[in-house]
């Protein structure tokens, strides 16, 4: 079966120096050269330093951010290539949930609001049916219907990003970029909303790239893992070859700075206190 997505050689640099006459003279290289696919049903790890280019790549596969070069291919179709109604189709397809929950959602729009817009803009949906949809996916990510009318500053964090993750599911994706989606959270929590990603992978099939510098939550998530180092893949490989023996030096300095080295793939996280 080919893969749900495929990416390329992709390139990315933004303008790092200008002249008197605003003309670049500089450029900083954020993504170089960057290959890996995704299969349908599974979560590719994206590890490295701040600063790496993690980030960059999420936002240039969803069309967040145009790439200088490279191919995306999302199940056959090019990404760079579509427009009108194929493009609104692929974005339904396609979502993300981001690092800081907060600033992801409207603070002037109500839960109800949030959550329900893309159904109105996607799929017509008002009234009603659209409410019905909205709780039963906030339901679903462990919220409840009589918090609909709150806004985004009466929630705690954790409340904030099962939210979001309700929002990047209200179309019915097949694949969702998690860039960073526990780094704000803590601790106990993060483990709550790693076992809710993973419920949700084997009930809907969903595909992910999960992005982060922690290498713990990646071996506890993903199937394969791309490590990068400035903007470049420098190992991939699956979440055991990764960890049990990396090649790279680079890995090799990320692999040593786990805190737990019995930790396996896709363990249970303890049961924490209800966000």
């Amino acid at each position: 079966m080919s893969p749900l997505l495929e990416v390329t050689g992709l390139r990315k640099s933004f303008p790092a120096k200008r002249n008197l006459f605003g003309r670049v003279t500089e450029r900083t290289v954020v993504s170089n050269d960057v290959s890996f696919t995704v299969g349908r049903g599974e979560t590719l790890g994206i590890v490295g330093e701040s600063g790496a280019g993690k980030s960059t790549i999420g936002r240039q596969v969803l069309r967040l951010i145009e790439p200088d070069a490279g191919t995306i291919l999302f199940d056959g179709q090019d990404v760079r290539k579509l427009k009108g109604k194929e493009l609104l189709t692929f974005r339904r397809r396609a979502q993300m949930i981001f690092q800081d929950p907060f600033s992801s959602l409207d603070p002037h729009m109500t839960i109800r609001n949030a959550v329900g817009e893309p159904l109105s803009i996607h799929f017509g949906l008002s009234g009603e049916e659209r409410d019905r949809r909205v709780v039963e996916i906030l339901q679903r990510v462990g919220m409840r219907e009589d918090q609909l009318d709150k806004y985004p500053r009466e929630f705690s964090g954790g409340q904030l990003q099962r939210i979001a993750i309700a929002r990047a599911l209200t179309l019915d994706p097949d694949f969702i970029v998690c860039d960073e989606p526990v780094a704000a959270l803590d601790v106990s929590i993060q483990a709550q909303v790693l076992n809710l990603l993973l419920d949700l992978q084997e009930e809907r099939g969903l595909a992910y790239i999960f992005i982060s510098h922690d290498l713990s939550l990646v071996r506890f998530l993903a199937h394969r893992v791309v490590v990068m180092y400035r903007g470049e893949v420098v190992e991939t490989g699956t979440a055991e070859e990764l960890f049990d023996n990396p090649q790279h030096a680079y890995t090799k300095s990320l692999v040593s700075a786990v805190p737990d080295p019995r930790a396996r793939r896709r363990r249970r996280a303890v049961p924490a206190q209800e966000a």
